[in-house]
């Protein structure tokens, strides 16, 4: 069980508006929980409090590595040049977290002569602490933000990027007495209802960001690459992470990141029914090996002797069944008859 509402430290506010917002209108969604513990303007952890990174609360694939955003550069140039080398097209990251990965991917562009002066950079981000550090990561690119993937404009072809944007998207959670829900129990203290194993979970919103992609790619022309966790079968995956530990999801409400496996094949049959083309789902390991991460190890430590045992490491963590090869996942859309590398 979770603790006693007294016992949440960093976000009693949240915590009692949430109570008071269950007694009044009664329980929540899963859904509506996550929105409200992410997003919520005085209290949600993506809008007050994110905290990325190996001193933060989570880290991803960029931090691991600068391996990762590199060889996402190099695909993202190579998409651009069998889109036919265009001298405008728009740039996409969904949720670019401190701005590592843009960077990095970037960096990697430039040894594709006309790549970087094409490119217009646009970031869709919600969190204004976010949007501030990604300002600083960035500068010079001058990107420009936009608060929905819908906001995103469909007059250039664009190459889309998205490492674990996919998983924050509320989930709804359905058990064998019915719909999982949020209350408040006797004593006071948030409580999952009715009681029970999950037996299904969807998202909504996971497909309606599949169908705004497919139609975006579809029209614009290009292509969106999607890197996320994922586990096939029913049950329960929500989880939030404080300190790189899980916690209990009803625990600190606003001080936590809530996660879930990502509904891929649900994702990807969106975006086709939007008119776009989805290529075959692939494990992170898989795809950064087609992209040549072992070449690029063995350059960078060749280049850093004294660093090798520790890009090694980091090369095994990114792509191996005990690392993050095997849970993570690839997934890519593109406009009908664009060939994306490492997919085709």
């Amino acid at each position: 069980m979770p603790p006693e509402a007294g016992a949440t430290r960093d976000c009693p506010g949240l915590l009692a508006r949430l109570i008071e917002r269950i007694r009044r209108d009664g329980p929540l969604t899963i859904d509506q929980y996550m929105h409200a513990c992410l997003h919520d303007p005085r209290g949600g952890y993506y809008a007050t409090r994110p905290r990325l990174g190996a001193q933060g609360d989570f880290i991803t694939a960029p931090h691991v590595s600068q391996m990762f955003g590199e060889l996402l550069g190099l695909w993202a140039a190579d998409l651009w040049a069998r889109l036919g080398a265009p001298g405008r097209v728009r740039m996409i990251e969904l949720g670019p977290g401190d701005g590592t990965l843009m960077g990095d991917v970037l960096r990697a562009g430039r040894s594709a002569p006309g790549f970087a002066e094409a490119l217009e950079i646009a970031l869709v981000e919600t969190s204004d602490p976010l949007r501030a550090r990604q300002a600083e990561a960035l500068a010079g690119h001058a990107p420009r933000w936009l608060s929905r993937v819908e906001d995103i404009e469909a007059d250039l072809p664009v190459i889309l990027l998205a490492n674990e944007f996919l998983d924050c998207l509320p989930i709804r959670q359905q058990t064998a007495a019915g719909e999982r829900r949020v209350g408040v129990d006797g004593e006071g203290r948030l409580a999952f209802i009715p009681p029970g194993p999950v037996v299904r979970e969807w998202s909504p919103a996971l497909e309606a960001v599949g169908t705004a992609i497919g139609s975006l790619v579809a029209t614009a022309g290009g292509g969106a690459l999607f890197v996320d966790y994922a586990e096939p079968g029913p049950g329960d995956s929500l989880q939030a992470l404080a300190g790189h530990e899980k916690q209990h999801p009803l625990a600190n409400p606003g001080a936590a990141d809530l996660t879930a496996h990502v509904g891929f094949p649900a994702f990807l049959a969106a975006a086709g029914r939007a008119g776009a083309q989805p290529w075959p789902l692939l494990t992170q390991g898989d795809f950064l090996r087609r992209l040549g991460i072992e070449a690029r190890a063995a350059a960078l430590a060749a280049a850093n002797p004294g660093r090798a045992p520790t890009i090694a490491r980091q090369a095994r963590r990114l792509t191996s069944a005990d690392g993050m090869g095997q849970l993570f996942k690839a997934a890519c859309v593109t406009s009908p008859g664009l060939a994306p590398p490492g997919f085709s």
